[in-house]
C-alpha cells in the first residue's frame, strides 16, 4: 500500500483510510475537524500551511473535573456574571495557521466573544459566555480541533512555562554535522592521494551528504518556512536570500557528488546553517535578557491608597500584600482581586472583557483585578498581591486601544524591503557575469553574495536599540508601552499640555474659601464627596480640608470636565465649575471650585497654583524645537502668570472640555502636526488616545488610562525634553547601525562578487556582523542612559 498522508494532520495513513470530499484522512478525528471547519466556512485554515493540524486525542471523560466550581475559580482569571476569561496553555501552537484558527474560535462557537493568542508563550486567552458555555466546553472544543490545552491540577495553573529548546537542538545538530563534515573533507582539502582519496572518496562524499540532510531539512527549516510564507504573502522578507543560498548550496553539492563532478560544498552548507543559528541563539539570549529586564522593572508608577489604623497612605501597587485594606476612588483601576468591604461599587470591566456595561456590587462580593470603579469611593480587602504582568496585558489589550501605528512606516520596514530586492539583483547580475567568464565560480559567487549581504544586522538594530532604551526609561520612571512609541516620539513636532495636575503640582497648592459658612454636616458631606474623586482639584481640596467622619454616600456621580454631585440622607451637594453648580462667575483671576448644597449656592474655593519645579527651563528647551500649546479646562485666571512663566508664542487656550481637546488635536493632525499630548490620564483620556503619542503624568493617584502610550512619574516631569531627545538619539543609533551594516555589505560584496570569498567564510562573517551590531546598539543606548541619569 502506497504511503499517503492525512489532509488535516499530515501523518501517514496506514491501515485506516477515510475519504471525505475527495480528501484523505488518517482517522475519524481528523475528518471531524475538517467537517467542523467546512461547516463554519473555515477551510482557508489549510491555505496557511499544508497539513497544519494535530490528531484529536480520545478525551471522553478526561475533563469532567472542569465542572467543579472550586477548580473553575482557580483556572479563570475573570469570572463575573455571565462572562468568564481563561488563559489556556496550548503546546501545539507552532505556526500562523494555529494563530489564525485559535483567534477565530468565535466562528466555531458564537458564545466565545474573543480569543487572543500569545505565540511566544503558546497560550490563548478566551472570553466566553459562561451561561451558555462552560470552561469544560471550551477545552473540549479546543481538543476537538487538535489544540488540547495542558492543564496542571497540581498547582491549578492552565499550563506550565515550557522552555522552547528547539533552537538549541537545531544548533546542536548543525554543529555536530558541521564538525564531522569538516573532518571528512580534510583528505580533499589537503589533496591526500592513494588510499584516502581514491578508495574512500565517494564514501566520504555520501556520508557528508547524509550529514547535510538533517541540517537542511530540520536545522534550517525555519528559514525556508519563513521565506515561503513571505513569498505567499507577496513579501520579500530577510529569510528569502538565506533560504535561497542554502538551497543553492545543497542542490549544487548534491549534483556534484551524483555526477562525480566534485566534492560539493557540504562544509560550507553545514557551516552556514550552524553560524546562522549561532548568531540567532546569541541574539535570542541577549534580547530575552533585555525583555526580562523591562518586564521586571516596568512597574507602573501608580499608587493605591492603603488604609491602616485609620490612616490613608499611598503605596505603590507592587507593594500590595494579601489582606491589605485598600481605598478605591472614582475612575480608579482595581489592581488586585479582592473582597468589597464598604461602599457601593459599580465596576466597569471593559478593560478585561471589552464590554462597557457596569456591574453593581455589595459588601462581601468579589472584585476582579482590571475593573474600574465608576461610582464614588469603596474599600476592599486584597486577596493576593498584584500581578504586574496582568496590568501590562491590560495596557496593551487591543480591545480598547487605538491603533496609532496605522499609516506609520517604521524605519526598518522602509529600508529592509528595498534591501532584499537589491541583494537578489546583485546576486543575479554577478552570477550571470561569472557564468560567461568562469562558470566554475558562478555558484560560489551567487551563494556568497546572498549570505554576505543578508540584512540580519539591519533587522536587529531597531529591536535591540529600542529594547534596551525601554529598559533604561523604565529604570528612570518613564514607562513606555512598546518600541513603536519611542519611534513615534522621535517624529513629533507639536507638544500639547494639560494644565491642572500636569504642569501644576497637586502637592504644594493652597486655597482660600469665600462664601457662606458650611455646617458640620455639609463639611462632612463635602470631604467625603471629594474623597471619592480623582480629579487633581478634588485631591488638592481634599488634602487641604480638615479630616471629618467617614460616611457612605447614597449617590455619587462625576461629570468629567464639569464637577461632582453626591448625596447623603437628605443632603445633596454639587462641586465644580460655576455653571455646573448654578452660580455666576464674577472674576477670572484664579482657578476656582464652586459649591452648592441642596440647590443653594454656598461659595467657592480659590486655588493658588504651584507649578512644577523647572517648568520654565523645560519649556524654553522645548520651544526651540516644537510648537507648544497649553489646553486647559480651567478659566483664564492663570493667563498672566503663565505668560510670565512660559516662552513667548506658547499658545494658551482655556475653558476646554475633554471633547474640545480631542477635536483640537484631530484638526491639527489633519494639518500635518505630529502631536504629543501630556495630560493627567483622567479628563484627558480622549486627547491622549487621539494624539500620536500620549503621556500620562502620575503623581500618587491610581488613575490608570489604557489610552496613554507612556506613563511618566511626576518627579521626572522636568526631564521630558531629555526623554524626547533620547528617542531621537535612538533613531540616530539605528541609522548608524544601518551605515555600519551597509559598509560591511559593500566590502563583503566586493569580495563575493569578484569570487574571492568562500561561502563558509561568508557564513562566519554574517553572524559576526549581526553580533557586532547588537554590541554597538547596546553600548550606545547605555551611554544615552548615563546621560539621562
Amino acid at each position: 500500500m502506497d504511503k499517503a498522508t492525512c489532509f488535516h494532520c499530515g501523518d501517514i495513513c496506514n491501515s485506516e483510510r477515510i475519504t471525505y470530499n475527495d480528501k484523505l484522512f488518517c482517522c475519524n478525528g481528523c475528518k471531524t475537524v475538517y467537517e467542523i471547519f467546512s461547516e463554519n466556512d473555515l477551510t482557508c485554515y489549510y491555505d496557511f500551511q499544508n497539513a497544519p493540524g494535530a490528531v484529536p486525542k480520545e478525551i471522553e471523560g478526561k475533563y469532567d473535573f472542569l465542572s467543579q466550581e472550586n477548580i473553575i475559580e482557580k483556572l479563570t482569571e475573570f469570572n463575573e456574571g455571565k462572562i468568564q476569561v481563561a488563559t489556556l496553555y496550548i503546546p501545539h501552537i507552532h505556526c500562523s495557521s494555529c494563530i489564525w484558527i485559535l483567534e477565530n474560535l468565535s466562528k466555531l462557537n458564537a458564545n466565545i466573544t474573543a480569543s487572543q493568542v500569545n505565540f511566544d508563550k503558546k497560550n490563548v486567552r478566551v472570553t466566553y459566555n459562561s451561561e451558555a458555555l462552560t470552561l469544560k466546553d471550551v477545552v473540549l472544543l479546543l481538543s476537538s480541533i487538535g489544540y488540547e490545552p495542558y492543564i496542571s491540577l497540581d498547582d491549578f495553573k492552565t499550563g506550565k512555562e515550557h522552555i522552547n529548546r528547539s533552537l538549541i537542538y537545531k544548533l546542536g545538530i548543525a554543529g555536530f554535522a558541521f564538525g564531522n563534515v569538516m573532518f571528512l573533507s580534510f583528505p580533499e582539502y589537503f589533496e591526500v592521494g592513494e588510499f584516502w582519496l581514491e578508495k574512500y572518496k565517494h564514501l566520504f562524499r555520501w556520508i557528508m551528504f547524509a550529514f547535510s540532510l538533517p541540517v537542511v531539512f530540520y536545522a534550517g527549516q525555519d528559514y525556508f518556512i519563513s521565506a515561503y510564507k513571505g513569498l505567499r504573502s507577496k513579501l520579500l522578507n530577510i529569510d528569502v536570500p538565506i533560504a535561497l543560498g542554502i538551497a543553492v548550496l545543497f542542490i549544487r553539492s548534491t549534483v556534484e557528488i551524483i555526477f562525480d563532478l566534485g566534492s560539493g560544498f557540504f562544509d560550507s552548507l553545514t557551516g552556514l546553517v550552524f553560524f546562522l543559528l549561532l548568531g540567532k541563539f546569541f541574539q535570542q539570549k541577549t534580547y530575552s535578557f533585555l525583555s526580562f529586564e523591562r518586564d521586571y522593572k516596568s512597574y507602573f508608577p501608580i499608587a493605591i491608597t492603603k488604609i491602616s489604623e485609620g490612616k490613608e497612605t499611598p503605596i505603590q501597587v507592587y507593594d500590595i500584600e494579601k489582606g491589605d485594606r485598600l481605598l478605591i476612588r472614582n475612575e480608579e483601576l482595581i489592581p488586585v482581586d479582592g473582597i468589597l468591604i464598604n461602599g457601593k461599587a459599580r465596576i466597569d470591566y471593559s478593560f478585561v472583557t471589552g464590554e462597557s456595561e457596569t456591574i453593581s456590587k455589595t459588601s462581601g462580593d468579589k472584585l476582579f483585578a482590571g475593573g474600574k470603579q465608576t461610582s464614588g469611593v469603596i474599600e476592599m480587602e486584597a486577596l493576593k498581591s498584584v500581578e504586574q504582568s496582568y496590568l501590562t496585558q491590560l495596557w496593551s489589550n487591543d480591545v480598547f486601544s487605538k491603533n496609532k501605528e496605522e499609516g506609520f512606516t517604521t524605519l526598518t520596514n522602509a529600508i529592509s524591503k528595498r534591501f532584499t530586492i537589491a541583494v537578489l539583483g546583485i546576486a543575479i547580475l554577478a552570477t550571470s557575469y561569472w557564468l560567461v567568464v568562469d562558470s566554475s565560480k558562478a555558484m560560489n559567487v551567487f551563494t556568497a553574495v546572498l549570505i554576505i549581504a543578508c540584512p540580519c544586522a539591519i533587522a536587529l538594530s531597531a529591536p535591540f536599540t529600542f529594547g534596551n532604551l525601554l529598559r533604561i526609561f523604565g529604570k528612570l520612571k518613564f514607562y513606555v508601552k512598546n518600541a513603536s512609541v519611542i519611534e513615534q516620539l522621535s517624529h513629533i513636532n507639536t507638544i500639547i499640555f494639560d494644565k491642572t495636575g500636569t504642569i501644576t503640582s497637586n502637592r504644594k497648592s493652597t486655597a482660600t474659601y469665600e462664601g457662606d459658612s458650611l455646617s458640620n454636616s455639609e463639611e462632612i458631606l463635602l470631604k467625603n464627596t471629594l474623597r471619592g474623586s480623582n480629579h487633581p482639584l478634588s485631591r488638592k481640596l481634599y488634602d487641604i480640608l480638615d479630616s471629618n467622619n467617614i460616611i457612605s454616600l447614597n449617590h455619587f456621580e462625576e461629570h468629567l470636565g464639569q464637577g461632582i454631585e453626591a448625596s447623603h440622607e437628605q443632603d445633596y451637594i454639587k462641586i465644580g465649575s460655576a455653571s455646573f453648580v448654578g452660580a455666576t462667575e464674577t472674576q477670572l483671576l484664579n482657578t476656582t471650585v464652586h459649591i452648592s448644597t441642596n440647590n443653594k449656592y454656598k461659595g467657592k474655593f480659590t486655588f493658588y497654583n504651584s507649578y512644577r519645579k523647572g517648568i520654565s527651563k523645560l519649556f524654553n528647551k522645548l520651544k526651540k524645537h516644537y510648537d507648544l500649546v497649553i489646553l486647559s479646562g480651567d478659566n483664564e485666571g492663570e493667563l498672566e502668570n503663565l505668560k510670565k512663566l512660559l516662552p513667548s508664542k506658547t499658545k494658551l487656550i482655556f475653558n476646554q472640555k475633554p471633547e474640545d481637546k480631542l477635536e483640537y488635536i484631530k484638526y491639527h493632525q489633519t494639518e500635518g502636526a505630529k502631536v504629543l499630548m501630556v495630560g493627567d490620564g483622567l479628563n484627558d483620556a480622549g486627547a491622549l488616545a487621539q494624539s500620536n503619542v500620549g503621556i500620562a503624568i502620575s503623581e500618587n493617584v491610581n488613575v490608570f488610562s489604557p489610552a496613554c502610550d507612556a506613563i511618566l512619574d511626576a518627579t521626572k516631569f522636568n526631564k521630558l525634553y531629555q526623554f524626547i531627545k533620547a528617542s531621537k538619539s535612538a533613531i540616530k543609533i539605528i541609522k548608524w547601525s544601518f551605515i555600519l551594516s551597509f559598509i560591511y555589505n559593500i566590502i563583503g560584496l566586493y569580495f563575493a562578487v569578484t569570487g574571492q570569498l568562500a561561502p563558509v567564510i561568508a557564513a562566519i562573517l554574517m553572524p559576526l556582523s549581526s553580533i557586532s551590531i547588537v554590541v554597538f546598539t547596546t553600548i550606545a543606548t547605555n551611554l544615552i542612559g548615563r546621560k539621562l541619569e
